[in-house]
């Protein structure tokens, strides 16, 4: 028996969440036997014999594909993956094929217009909400991205109107920028950008009524400005009533 792939070795690069399959296609098998191991430091643990899964972690199985891929089938990957797994023809000494897991776990940020990460935007009522997600550190170009306000999808939503998604895709991610038009209080509150259930980020969208959103940080800076008048004012009245308890003891 051999491996088709004469180097003896791959790496398989997977985002987190997705399902990694490990290739190992195997000519002239006869009457052998394919195993799959993980080496993990100096030990190995047997993951499959054959068609048959020894694995106690359900997530791991042989999904055999036709006429010689001995594949090894991992759901929902997880950084703890990531490692050395070999495959095995069982003759002696053993052939091995040696497959590398990276599982990448992807950026997800809520930017401004200057890249910055934000948490929370203000608009006035009637003017277009502009959010923008940035996608980065994935195996390849995604155009899975996947919008919310609050519970409810908007990538398909037709029942509002006004409501836009427009997605660039990037080598190892992508920018997605979503619109609405006219916007109104029913449209505050949280708004998510997720790619898989374990990579997601969230904004907070204020809707104003006529306040200008500076007006409303001037509002919130002004208070500040009058804790020292305030702090002021209660120290004379202390030193005015202490002056006063004085003199009428002293009588």
């Amino acid at each position: 028996p051999r491996f088709e792939d004469p180097s003896g070795h791959a790496n398989v690069t997977v985002q987190l969440g997705d399902t990694a399959f490990l290739n190992c296609r195997v000519l002239d098998l006869q009457d052998k036997t394919v195993s799959w191991v993980r080496r993990h430091e100096q030990e190995l643990h047997l993951l499959t014999v054959g068609m048959q899964t020894y694995s106690t972690d359900s997530r791991f199985s042989l999904h055999f594909q036709h006429p010689n891929d001995w594949r090894l089938q991992i759901k929902f990957a997880r950084p703890r993956d990531e490692g050395i797994y070999e495959c095995q023809v069982s003759i002696h000494p053993p052939r091995i094929y040696t497959v590398r897991l990276i599982v990448a776990v992807p950026s997800v940020e809520m930017v401004d217009d200057h890249g910055r990460v934000i948490e929370e935007k203000i608009y006035k009522t009637g003017s277009t909400i502009e959010l923008k997600c940035v996608v980065s550190k994935v195996p390849g170009p995604t155009a899975n991205i996947m919008w919310r306000h609050g519970l409810r999808i908007l990538n398909y939503d037709t029942s509002r109107g006004g409501i836009s998604v427009k997605t660039d895709l990037l080598p190892y991610g992508a920018v997605s920028r979503l619109y609405i038009a006219n916007a109104s209080q029913r449209d505050a509150g949280n708004y998510t950008c997720n790619i898989s259930e374990s990579s997601w980020t969230t904004v907070v969208v204020h809707i104003l009524n006529g306040e200008h959103p500076a007006a409303m940080q001037h509002g919130q800076s002004s208070s500040s400005e009058r804790r020292p008048l305030v702090i002021s004012m209660l120290v004379v009245v202390m030193a005015s009533w202490f002056f006063m308890w004085k003199c009428s003891f002293s009588r």
